[in-house]
């Protein structure tokens, strides 16, 4: 005799609408991740240092961090095709500017309007995720989310560095633009409205209550390591060792999704709770061995390991997340997920590209480390309650 359980798990998972949905959310990373560790390059190159690197990253992320704040009640008043538009169209078309000018803060201006656009898709597509999908297999779907999140990064990091001598930086930004527009043509088939359900609009109203503070702050842990890796990893390798900085995003970009993917999986029988703990020692211990750079084989290990550590840890903090509250609440957990996602990884970039003119690469990657292996505490004693 079938179970509801059986029932439930063989629900639909890839429809038309999630289907277009991936290929938006494709398009979008792919714009993003074309130009993560491209535009520190490009002002590197243009005399502006690694100070220029890390404000460029911080500009994105944390203008992305204060207009996530702001996401759950555009969607709640405008619906999600109106707001996934604007969101496309601010991630892709300021690329195009870059073309005109390489000054500081024609540059900064250009990645705060994109990190208002990166904020509006991330928002608006994680809380559409779960909107879309059965949540008896929401872990699943969030590592199919994770993947087409995650594939952009594979294509997109390495390719983007290595086409600079290529193609050049006016090409990529081009590029860049093209890939995000593009994901216009996929909303014609997304849900209009948000449902009445979803309208809890206050981002950080309750979190201590609801069980979210936990793996909001753990996140973003992880995220710092993160947003220094692809912003500094290029600068603290010789320039003339372009292909390894390539491989080792590749490998980090790789593990990640597959991670994320294998994560949700696991997370849906085991709770994501057990999971947590050992997805942060990798990522510390990824994190770590960039301390033995120039090391090729420190870098190439160590990108695999904080990118199965960092893909997982998406996963399953987002899942926790998700499995603590209801469906009003949906929003307000995507929003506050990325902004830990950005805000950590603005935070990072920032704060590391002003330490490490005084201390060198190492050893700021090594306190890089530690912020990621504090938050391996507060994680084992959410795997024991």
């Amino acid at each position: 005799m079938t179970t509801i359980c059986e029932i439930a798990t063989t629900e639909p998972l890839l429809t038309g609408r999630f289907g277009r949905l991936l290929a938006m959310v494709f398009g979008s990373g792919l714009s993003m991740y074309l130009l993560t560790s491209v535009v520190p390059l490009y002002l590197a190159a243009n005399g502006s240092g690694g100070v220029g690197a890390g404000l460029s990253t911080a500009a994105m992320m944390f203008s992305a961090v204060a207009v996530e704040l702001l996401v759950p009640r555009m969607l709640a008043r405008w619906g999600y095709r109106v707001v996934l538009g604007l969101g496309l169209v601010l991630l892709g078309a300021p690329s195009l500017v870059l073309l005109a000018s390489a000054s500081l803060p024609v540059v900064l201006a250009v990645c705060i309007v994109r990190g208002a656009g990166l904020a509006i898709l991330v928002v608006g597509a994680v809380a559409l995720v779960a909107d879309l999908t059965p949540s008896t297999r929401r872990g699943e779907a969030l590592g199919v989310y994770g993947v087409a999140v995650g594939v952009p990064a594979v294509i997109g990091l390495p390719l983007g560095v290595y086409l600079t001598n290529v193609i050049g930086f006016g090409a990529l930004f081009v590029l860049a633009a093209v890939a995000s527009l593009a994901g216009l043509i996929a909303l014609a088939g997304l849900p209009d409205q948000v449902s009445t359900e979803e309208q809890h609009v206050k981002v950080l109203g309750g979190v201590r209550k609801s069980g979210l503070l936990m793996p909001t702050l753990v996140f973003a842990a992880v995220t710092v390591a993160a947003g220094i890796s692809v912003t500094f990893l290029p600068l603290a390798v010789a320039g003339d060792k372009h292909s390894l900085v390539a491989t080792a995003l590749l490998l980090q970009a790789i593990a990640a999704p597959a991670a994320r993917w294998l994560a949700g999986r696991y997370a849906d029988r085991m709770g994501p709770a057990k999971l947590l703990a050992p997805a942060l020692i990798l990522a510390a211990v990824g994190a770590g061995s960039l301390v033995f750079l120039p090391s090729p084989l420190a870098i190439l290990l160590g990108s695999a390991c904080f990118g199965i550590g960092f893909g997982a840890a998406q996963n399953l903090t987002l899942t926790l997340m998700y499995n603590r509250v209801d469906r009003s609440r949906y929003g307000q957990v995507s929003a506050l997920w990325n902004l830990a996602y950005d805000g950590g990884w603005g935070a990072g970039a920032l704060v590391f590209g002003a330490i490490v003119g005084g201390t060198g690469f190492p050893i700021a990657f090594a306190l890089t480390a530690a912020v990621v292996a504090l938050a391996v505490v507060p994680a084992v004693r959410a795997s024991l309650t």
